[in-house]
């Protein structure tokens, strides 16, 4: 099944239960999907979709550092509960152990010595761990690793 399809399937399922919090996090989820397929014309494969998901838990990461910033209590909740259901969609994420594994192997392969070299690591590792691995992750194991 479709990450797509999931999505419709929990959409339906969520508001036939009122988990009002699920509904509202899968329409967001919907909604952003929708915007690219539209303006692109493009239909979004399921990896396009996780990396949506991904930028839409960037996005409200540093909206609950803005509200805690303003004292939103209540909005900080509410966007972390948003977080926590858009992390559902994620695919399992790589552990510590196995990134690090991943990116001694690269550093290796690249045959990087320095943090001069991160730029060559970081391309390979984007790719290499795409959906299972943040960024910010990878940057900083692999400057832990360099430096």
């Amino acid at each position: 099944m479709s990450l797509k399809q999931q999505l419709k399937d929990d959409l339906k399922l969520a508001m036939r239960e009122k988990n009002i919090v699920k509904r509202d996090s899968i329409r967001a989820i919907n909604t952003m999907i929708k915007q690219i397929e539209v303006d692109e014309r493009k239909e979004l494969s399921d990896q396009d979709v996780i990396k949506l998901i991904q930028k839409g838990i960037k996005q409200r990461e540093e909206a609950v550092i803005q509200y805690k910033e303003a004292s939103r209590d209540e909005l900080v909740q509410k966007e972390q509960e948003q977080i926590d259901v858009f992390k559902e969609y994620l695919p399992a994420q790589a552990s510590d152990e196995e990134l690090e594994a991943g990116l001694k192997e690269i550093i290796a392969a690249v045959n990087a010595q320095t943090m001069k070299d991160i730029g060559k690591v970081m391309g390979q590792a984007s790719k290499k761990f795409a959906g299972v691995a943040d960024g910010k992750r990878i940057n900083e194991m692999t400057k832990k690793l360099l430096g």
